[in-house]
């Protein structure tokens, strides 16, 4: 009887440290897969197109009309609307929990933000052409996000905010 509970308990405590290791590799496991999307993101915008419509959207003037924006970028349109799309999948993915809206701040917050400023008349003008208000449904969603984070605190720049940064040892 006594050997029965000396068992029972051996096997409680091996059952019991199977689900903490279990839970820690769990754990493990997510923030290597955070650190894999961060990295995978990072790479996938670092494209020659990405970058040139991310400058010929800068460059734009603000509000134009969707007639006025396809007159001045011309065939550069498809890039444009590229990373309309792209900013609209991680608007997405941060709505759906696969990327944190921190993450994606740190990245593209000042983009996004420009984006929007710029390409919002034409997303209108999109949406009242194709009667249809979901297009860039989630572009403006996330850029609404940052900025409402932007109100309740203005973002500073890392190189000021970050000065005193020192490596983990």
């Amino acid at each position: 009887m006594v050997l029965l509970t000396i068992a029972e308990v051996i096997s409680t405590v091996i059952l019991a440290i199977g689900v903490i290791f279990a839970l820690i590799q769990l754990n493990q496991f997510r923030s290597h897969r955070k650190r894999e999307v961060a990295l995978e993101l990072f790479h996938s915008f670092q494209t020659p197109e990405f970058v040139k419509a991310l400058l010929i959207v800068f460059h734009l003037p603000d509000d134009l009309s969707k007639s006025e924006l396809q007159k001045i970028v011309g065939d550069d349109i498809s890039i444009v609307y590229a990373l309309m799309t792209t900013w609209e999948s991680l608007g997405i993915l941060v709505y759906r929990g696969e990327l944190s809206l921190d993450l994606v701040d740190d990245f593209f917050s000042g983009p996004i933000l420009i984006s929007w400023k710029k390409l919002k008349r034409y997303v209108s003008d999109e949406r009242k052409e194709q009667d249809r208000d979901t297009i860039e449904e989630w572009f403006q969603w996330l850029a609404e996000r940052m900025m409402e984070r932007e109100l309740d605190e203005p973002p500073i720049p890392a190189q000021i905010a970050y000065r005193d940064w020192t490596p983990n040892k």
